[in-house]
């Protein structure tokens, strides 16, 4: 297969996910192997120019991305990130790995992911609203709620979602709700969309808990990166019974062996935005977080966070990735060596993108539920799918990530075959 000359094939988030889908493909029956290769290059990859006028009235120019990997199974999903190292490798990892989680969850979507290089700390509330407008008429003619629906990611919110909704209802000429998920609840955003991620990594980690034998109630709790994934999966933790040690954010690391206040932790970070100074605790390095006592480790901030050295060092029994791709493929050896249970990131962190398909059906149907019966839904929706992994691990005799593209790579390469190539 020829590579791509668009990206790197030597490094980076895209690296990883291909020496994944690597991995699988021995799994594969023969039949499907055949359509593996259409997994190892994104469908559709558009780049923009995002030119906005500044509040000083100078011009600056952004790079946006949207990519639509696989389309097999049904319209893209995948969120916008804002952030100032986005590039398009990343992008095209981020919408891969939207394929393989919707598949493994079984939903009807395939996998997308969108961004701009821009640090959105930098801009007035007004910069940011010209660069979501700008940048959602740019990629207007690939979006849609048969097409590929956007959501929020790193850097990007409700009130982002709510300004792409009104701008791509504005080029179509009339309200087209259901072409973004996570919007403000009163333009069509569901109930529990926010804390759907944090939730799916709780429910998943209490699953695996059980399955290997290890007590939540009493347990030590350490997470990397406490935005609405990290905060929200250490609260349900700590309400379990559990003990949140160690917290680390962009600002610096903290350790309470005896276990913090999460609802005190959150009220602070919400007023000082971020983790530093935070009374209950003591700060301790950045690095130091990876050797802390602990027995379940939560990686919620960006990808490629654990090494192999870190990996060798962690104490944790298992460890549940709220953050996209944050284990190299080699750490991911140590632990397998270790016997340390990794719930991945395509499975562990969906809690997000099955809230998404559930506004999108709301949408679509003009008719909402209330959060209790969103709740029982994701928990329904979660509990089976971890079940699938796990059974699928077992029988295979492979590592729960592995197993999840198993049955991913099976759902999407059948789905593709049946589909045929065409012209044929």
């Amino acid at each position: 297969m020829m590579s791509l000359s668009y990206t790197g094939q030597h490094g980076g988030a895209w690296q990883t996910y291909l020496t994944q889908i690597d991995r699988v493909a021995p799994y594969l029956d023969a039949d499907l192997s055949n359509f593996i290769n259409t997994l190892k290059t994104p469908k559709r990859t558009l780049i923009v120019d995002v030119p906005i006028v500044m509040d000083d009235g100078s011009i600056r120019h952004f790079e946006g991305y949207r990519v639509q990997h696989n389309l097999s199974r049904g319209p893209g999903k995948g969120g916008i990130r804002y952030h100032q190292d986005v590039e398009l490798n990343e992008v095209m990892a981020l919408s891969a790995w939207m394929t393989i989680k919707t598949a493994v969850l079984n939903l009807p979507f395939g996998g997308a992911k969108g961004g701009i290089r821009v640090n959105p700390k930098e801009l007035s509330p007004r910069e940011l609203e010209r660069l979501t407008r700008r940048f959602t008429s740019e990629i207007s003619p690939i979006i849609g709620p048969q097409i590929d629906i956007p959501a929020p990611d790193v850097g990007t919110n409700a009130n982002i979602m709510g300004w792409m909704m009104d701008t791509y209802s504005s080029i179509k000429g009339h309200t087209v709700t259901g072409v973004v998920t996570g919007k403000p609840v009163h333009l069509g955003g569901s109930l529990g969309r926010v804390r759907a991620t944090g939730r799916g990594v709780y429910v998943t980690g209490l699953e695996v808990a059980k399955r290997i034998g290890l007590a939540v109630e009493g347990s030590k709790v350490a997470v990397q990166g406490f935005g609405n994934v990290g905060n929200e999966a250490a609260y349900l933790f700590s309400h379990a019974g559990a003990k949140v040690v160690c917290v680390q954010d962009h600002t610096g690391t903290i350790f309470n062996a005896e276990g913090m206040n999460v609802k005190a932790l959150q009220k602070h970070v919400t007023e000082h935005g971020g983790v530093m100074g935070f009374a209950d605790a003591t700060v301790i390095a950045d690095e130091e977080f990876w050797n802390v006592e602990m027995d379940i480790l939560i990686p919620a901030a960006l990808e490629g966070q654990i090494t192999v050295e870190r990996a060798q060092n962690l104490k944790a029994k298992i460890v549940l990735e709220g953050a996209n791709g944050p284990t190299y493929p080699e750490a991911d050896d140590v632990f397998v060596q270790r016997n340390i249970t990794v719930v991945p990131d395509v499975i562990c962190n969906a809690g997000g993108v099955t809230v998404s398909y559930f506004e999108w059906v709301q949408d679509m149907a003009s008719y909402f539920w209330s959060e209790d019966e969103i709740n029982e839904r994701l928990d329904k929706l979660m509990i089976q799918a971890i079940a699938d992994v796990w059974n699928t691990a077992e029988l295979k005799g492979c590592s729960l990530r592995t197993a999840a593209y198993i049955l991913a790579c099976e759902r999407i390469l059948k789905a593709r075959k049946e589909r045929g190539i065409f012209p044929g």
